[in-house]
């Protein structure tokens, strides 16, 4: 493999081949009747102002261990306490050492909408996801080529999730607006190689139509970035590393959003 990206995807397709071995996706279908409604992911960060998806992260392949006293449900319980829109939770155990369960754990104690993020490749994992609870799920563009990225994002939407659709490279936009996704990330963390650039963002974000949702992922350290993307159209922001790494994450969130 040639990058960490590749080497992510191919551990991923064995693990979804893993997982629907243990659990058939048909028991997921019948687990569908039993779900809640999902929570408004997408109007929650449409509100007035700039809205942060606050970020439930342990580890990364680039940092490795972000945070050793890790209780992702304390955690989520203190980004709804300082004003997080939603939460978004790792759930990619070999290289971000998250776990589905985690997720299911913050839907069940916390009221904000709850994004998976994760490399997903089939239904399966939208099935998975929505029957952990989730209210939205992260699509890569990067990773879905050809008619995967539309397909997967109408699957999603025709199971009630909410759907952020990400990307990188700038050859990936047009497939990103043309598939219909109403909520556009712009990563500017290079998946390649794991390095980021929030001037990714302030170049990138002019192209994106005015109608759509757009976020920007990784890299967002301090108010006044939130303040710079703001200035060029961008209505949510998705941080983590930034609070995970905080001694105070509750105070972290507060300086973030300008009010300490």
């Amino acid at each position: 493999m040639d990058n960490i990206l590749d080497t992510i995807v191919a551990s991923k397709r064995a693990e979804i081949a893993a997982a629907m071995q243990r659990v058939p996706a048909a028991d997921l279908e019948r687990a569908l009747a039993h779900m809640a409604p999902v929570r408004d992911f997408e109007g929650a960060l449409r509100k007035p102002g700039m809205q942060i998806i606050a970020e439930v992260k342990k580890a990364s392949p680039s940092a490795g261990v972000i945070r050793a006293d890790f209780d992702p449900v304390g955690i989520a319980h203190t980004y709804e306490r300082h004003g997080a829109a939603c939460i978004s939770v790792l759930t990619d155990v070999p290289f971000f050492q998250g776990d589905l369960r985690y997720l299911e754990q913050i839907r069940m104690a916390v009221g904000l909408p709850v994004l998976r993020k994760d490399f997903v490749l089939e239904r399966y994992q939208l099935l998975e996801s929505r029957v952990a609870g989730a209210d939205a799920v992260l699509l890569i563009a990067e990773i879905l080529p050809g008619d995967e990225l539309r397909r997967l994002y109408l699957e999603a939407r025709n199971l009630g999730l909410h759907v952020l659709v990400e990307l990188h490279d700038e050859d990936q936009l047009p497939r990103v607006v043309d598939c219909g996704a109403t909520i556009i990330g712009i990563n500017n963390r290079n998946l390649r190689r794991f390095e980021t650039n929030l001037g990714h963002t302030l170049q990138l974000a002019p192209r994106i139509p005015s109608d759509r949702c757009l976020v920007s992922e990784s890299g967002i350290r301090t108010s006044e970035d939130l303040q710079q993307l703001s200035a060029v159209g961008v209505k949510a922001v998705l941080v983590g590393e930034t609070l995970m790494r905080a001694p105070d994450i509750g105070t972290q969130l507060d300086v973030l959003r300008g009010i300490a």
